[in-house]
């Protein structure tokens, strides 16, 4: 068994419709916006939207789906009206995901904006605890997705993710997404044998890999340690081929979803060429 493969798609048109292109390029997971990235403002998912939704997973068979928070969230923040914004928005979309079915919905720790990372930290954990305390019972959890380390982003070392799994109320729900572009970018080796392996054991022993539900393949256009979230095409970038082979062949990852997040047009080829390079990386040997 290995990862499941997929990326991001499009909901333009509806959320079932990220099923279509997903089934397009031939994706075996899937991940997805479950309101407007660009806007707070959402209306409410109407009876016939879940059906047409739940469907669609049925038949396509793509599992798992993975939702993303909308980028205008920030649980770092000082600014309490922001942060009041970003809690109620996020417990509206864990409700959204708890609806349709969508186990995870990955979320960027956020930015402390020049507070520090100390109370930047302790404000998510804060955020979090608000948003669990919402949603008592839901069976969708929220990704805590590692960062690059740009600008004032939190996230950008396991143990930032350790520290809110451990601090959080009610903490245990929560799971990690592993981003390579971003742990690349953020200093941690993928491109060796020896490197890979330095790094998740630095992941088991801060974090533990049984709180990782989900990846991110994206090459970076940033050099190791550069802190800059730019992807790039798969073996396009700096982590390049070997970097995706030590990873695609760790038995450890088996099973979970590795999805693209990497630039793609209209006709979604690009998508199509990156799966391919993707599954080309696999060992006959290495598949369990």
């Amino acid at each position: 068994m290995a990862l499941r493969l997929g990326a991001h798609e499009s909901i333009a048109g509806g959320l079932y419709r990220a099923f279509d292109r997903a089934e397009s390029v031939g994706c075996e997971a899937v991940q997805l916006f479950v309101k407007s990235n660009r806007a707070w403002a959402v209306k409410p998912l109407a009876a016939e939207d879940i059906a047409r939704f739940q469907a669609r997973a049925e038949e396509t068979g793509i599992s798992p789906v993975v939702g993303h928070t909308s980028y205008l969230l920030n649980l770092g923040t000082p600014d309490q009206a922001l942060w009041r914004r970003s809690c109620d928005t996020l417990v509206i979309e864990l409700e959204r995901c708890e609806a349709l079915g969508i186990p995870y919905l990955v979320l960027h720790p956020g930015s402390h904006v020049g507070t520090g990372e100390e109370k930047g930290l302790a404000r998510v954990a804060q955020a979090l605890g608000e948003v669990h305390a919402a949603t008592a019972g839901f069976h969708s959890r929220i990704l805590l997705e590692t960062t690059a380390g740009q600008g004032t982003n939190l996230g950008y070392t396991f143990e930032h993710l350790a520290w809110l799994l451990e601090n959080s109320p009610q903490g245990e729900r929560l799971g990690v997404c592993l981003d390579t572009c971003h742990v690349f970018a953020a200093g941690y080796e993928l491109r060796t044998p020896e490197g890979y392996a330095a790094t998740m054991d630095r992941f088991e022993q801060v974090i533990g890999l049984d709180r990782l539900q989900a990846l991110h393949l994206n090459d970076s256009k940033g050099d190791l340690g550069s802190r800059k979230d730019r992807h790039e095409h798969i073996g396009k970038g700096f982590i390049g081929l070997e970097g995706f082979r030590n990873l695609l062949n760790d038995p450890r990852l088996a099973g979970l979803p590795g999805l693209l997040e990497t630039p793609k047009s209209d006709d979604l080829h690009e998508d199509v060429e990156n799966l391919a390079v993707l599954r080309s990386l696999y060992r006959v040997d290495g598949r369990l």
